[in-house]
């Protein structure tokens, strides 16, 4: 099975400096100031994770049929727009791709890095299929949580779309590995709103579980916490260790790694423990852009599609953790 990545399409919020905005979220400046970022990307209030989506696949899609596409992979990291609903069936209509099977993937931010393993398994499965595009989205439901202040990573609105074509050679899918631990599942949970615990006519909006609410499960134990956080960059580290392995390939043969859009620390934390340097890595990208959940690979492959950075042959590692939990890493090949 042999597909390659051949044309992409970008959809961001408006840029903020997050230096000028941090007050509007929290009162703890210095700590989410000290995550590095310099900007993030938010969205219009009545645009949504499916509109940015639409609007990267269109960008994307300049110069192809509707018709020629077979298959949608959408992944999402937030809630869609709305509950009981198919944010993937609806891209697929609004885009005019009548011809093409839809898939959701919802990992969270792993997500972006899962739905080219699910492109390889869509083509492997169904030899008629010639020409999918794939998107990663995220567009944060403000009311549930806040982006600046949930996590150590600074949440942006945004989507990024890129064409998959059957036997195309640029970005050519080499290989993927995947794994989840399920211990963590209820990690940044929203505790009303599903069936268990349905919303309530008149009560408050409910909020996502976030990482104080990890270090709760923790019992406030600081070696358990910096056990958890070194178990993350070890599986992440494994999880490209392994997607290398099946690649036929080593680290050091890696021309560049794209990891999620962290702070500056974990992600110089991750690259030295994969045995990649820094300026390999999408560290610069992660500061000017802040983080887009399961769009950041893809945002990050279409950044260094389009300067002409990767040269005939290069490899790339795309790798990430995300709630569930779930690792993941792709390997693709200029």
């Amino acid at each position: 099975m042999d597909y390659g990545l051949t044309g992409f399409g970008v959809a961001v919020g408006d840029a903020v400096a997050v230096a000028d905005v941090v007050t509007e979220y929290t009162e703890d400046v210095e700590r989410v100031l000290g995550y590095g970022y310099e900007r993030v990307h938010r969205a219009a209030r009545d645009v949504s994770v499916a509109d940015l989506a639409v609007e990267a696949g269109t960008k994307a899609l300049v110069g192809i049929s509707p018709h020629e596409v077979d298959l949608l992979v959408l992944a999402i990291t937030d809630l869609p727009d709305y509950l009981y609903w198919d944010a993937a069936a609806w891209v697929q209509r609004a885009l005019g791709l009548g011809r093409a099977e839809a898939v959701l993937v919802d990992q969270g931010c792993v997500g972006g890095v899962s739905a080219l393993d699910t492109l390889a398994g869509r083509f492997a499965t169904h030899p008629d299929y010639d020409v999918a595009l794939v998107i990663g989205a995220n567009r944060t439901v403000d009311a549930y949580w806040n982006r600046l202040a949930t996590h150590s990573l600074l949440f942006s609105d945004g989507a990024a779309a890129a064409v998959a074509v059957r036997g195309a050679q640029s970005l050519r899918w080499r290989a993927s590995y995947a794994e989840t631990d399920g211990r963590y599942a209820d990690f940044f949970r929203m505790d009303a709103g599903g069936a268990r615990h349905p919303f309530t006519p008149g009560a408050a909006a409910p909020s996502v579980r976030d990482a104080w609410d990890v270090v709760a499960h923790f019992d406030h134990d600081a070696e358990r916490v910096t056990a958890y956080s070194e178990e993350i960059d070890d599986r992440t580290a494994r999880a490209v260790h392994r997607a290398c392995r099946y690649a036929g390939c080593v680290e050091e043969d890696l021309a560049r790694l794209v990891l999620l859009n962290d702070n500056a620390r974990v992600l110089a934390q991750q690259a030295e423990l994969i045995g990649v340097p820094l300026e390999r890595t999408n560290a610069r990208t992660a500061a000017r852009h802040g983080h887009f959940g399961a769009a950041d690979h893809l945002l990050c492959l279409a950044e260094l599609h389009e300067s002409g950075e990767l040269a005939p042959g290069d490899l790339v590692a795309l790798a990430a953790n995300g709630r569930g939990m779930h690792w993941a890493c792709a390997i693709l090949q200029n």
